[in-house]
């Protein structure tokens, strides 16, 4: 192999690598979109159950108060 066509075959393979780089580069970018998007989506799902929960404790607490009023009332509730 001539020092010339080592020098061609470098040229080649460097631009080729340069391309790899740059397309991995890409999907990195993309990748870091998603999973951008995913952690948003789980931080705004986790927010939503704690208020779900904060929700169901009060409802329950609600239900309580409403059932001790209608025993003290004398009041029949039924399911």
């Amino acid at each position: 192999m001539s020092e010339e066509d080592f020098t061609k075959l470098y040229r080649y393979f460097d631009t080729r690598f340069s391309e790899v780089e740059k397309q991995f580069e890409k999907v990195h970018d993309e990748n870091s979109k998603t999973l951008n998007a995913v952690d948003a989506y789980a931080k705004r799902a986790e927010t939503y159950m704690q208020e779900m929960l904060a929700l169901a404790h009060k409802v329950d607490r609600l239900e309580q108060w409403i059932m001790k009023v209608a025993e003290a009332t004398g009041v029949k509730l039924t399911a």
